[in-house]
């Protein structure tokens, strides 16, 4: 299969449902054969956009193309896609078989070549030998994998994911999500997939799309969108981060009595004004005071043992940092006061603006 190329596009997407607008001009191109996340908070628009896709739904304004063909007014049965609810919608008084077998048997396909597809899908999703059970003598898992069967047994060029692991418990989700990357790559579908979950976006994904308030305010890899957040909004919501306030000077940012350097690469911004900074708390080093060298000092404010990662609350300049100290095993406590660093190519920066202080008070 080939990959790379454009599979999906949303081009200059508007959805309203009366004065409140869900989705705001969204244009994204979803790569064939890749898994491409939506991740973003409750209400921004993310499943408005997988029902748009799907047809369940139909957009106000601009337009969406599967394989450079207009969807407008093609109804969900005459569309490439295949969607996986968040509720699984299994039918309760069908076996996993004619669970699996529905839309085949809609489309009336013989009887032998039926039971053939069923038997190598269910394989494929390691369900053989639960073809006779009904969905309630199931666990969360295995319900999950027959509604991905359902999906997949139609052959769907393109399959949409709603919240898929939200049902089940947080050990299950990890195994769960792992099965499903495995076998989206097996079967080398391409996969749009709906999360707020920003643990799994980064796990599974090739790419993620980042939404608020109707709009995508990034899209790259999980490692850009990380590493490399376009705005405090991006950073706060993917990933644990400190967003500290600092006044630009000549040569150097200043935090309370503290004088920072300017990041390699950061957008100018005029000595004199507000800037925002993001820092990642495993970016810090932390460390007592006898054994430092150098250092900027704070004092403890509190700490989370956390088994391979002890948390600490770092009062430094007036302001508060979170700082990871991973593999603890063997190194004291630290309380009292102690000596962060860290390294400043690490660090983020952004003029300060109102729209900036408006998500700063929307960090989730």
């Amino acid at each position: 299969m080939t990959t790379g190329t454009t599979h999906v596009r949303l081009d200059a997407v508007v959805k309203r449902f009366g004065n409140v607008v869900a989705v705001a001009g969204v244009s994204l191109d979803i790569a064939r054969g890749s898994l491409t996340t939506i991740l973003g908070p409750s209400g921004c628009g993310k499943t408005t956009i997988l029902r748009l896709i799907a047809g369940f739904l139909e957009p106000d304004a601009g337009d969406i193309l599967i394989d450079g063909a207009s969807q407008r007014g093609l109804p969900p049965y005459l569309r490439k896609t295949s969607t996986v609810f968040q509720e699984y919608a299994l039918f309760p008084h069908m076996t996993v078989f004619k669970n699996v077998a529905y839309g085949l048997r809609l489309r009336r396909l013989p009887r032998a070549a039926i039971a053939e597809k069923v038997r190598h899908t269910l394989s494929l999703l390691r369900l053989d030998g639960l073809e006779g059970r009904f969905p309630r003598e199931l666990s969360g898992g295995q319900q999950q994998r027959v509604a991905l069967a359902r999906s997949l047994i139609v052959e769907p060029e393109v399959l949409l994911m709603d919240e898929p692991l939200s049902n089940l418990d947080a050990k299950l989700r990890v195994s769960v999500r792992t099965e499903i990357r495995e076998i989206q790559q097996r079967v080398g579908i391409t996969t749009l997939y709906v999360t707020h979950d920003q643990e799994e976006a980064l796990a599974i994904s090739d790419t993620i799309a980042v939404m608020r308030s109707g709009t995508v305010m990034q899209v790259g890899s999980p490692r850009d969108i990380y590493e490399r957040p376009a705005d405090p909004f991006v950073a706060a919501f993917v990933g644990q981060v400190n967003l500290l306030r600092a006044r630009v000077e000549t040569g150097g940012l200043r935090l309370g009595t503290l004088c920072l350097p300017v990041p390699p690469g950061a957008p100018p911004v005029e000595p004199g004004r507000e800037a925002i900074l993001a820092l990642r708390p495993e970016a810090i080093r932390i460390g007592a005071v006898a054994d430092a060298r150098d250092g900027l000092t704070g004092q403890v404010v509190s700490r989370t043992y956390l088994g391979t990662t002890v948390r600490y609350r770092i009062e430094l300049a007036g302001q508060t940092l979170i700082v990871d100290d991973h593999d603890p095993a063997g190194k004291p406590l630290l309380d009292g006061s102690v000596v962060v660093s860290f390294d400043p190519t690490r660090i983020r920066l952004w003029p300060a603006s109102p729209e900036m202080m408006e998500q700063l008070e929307e960090r989730p």
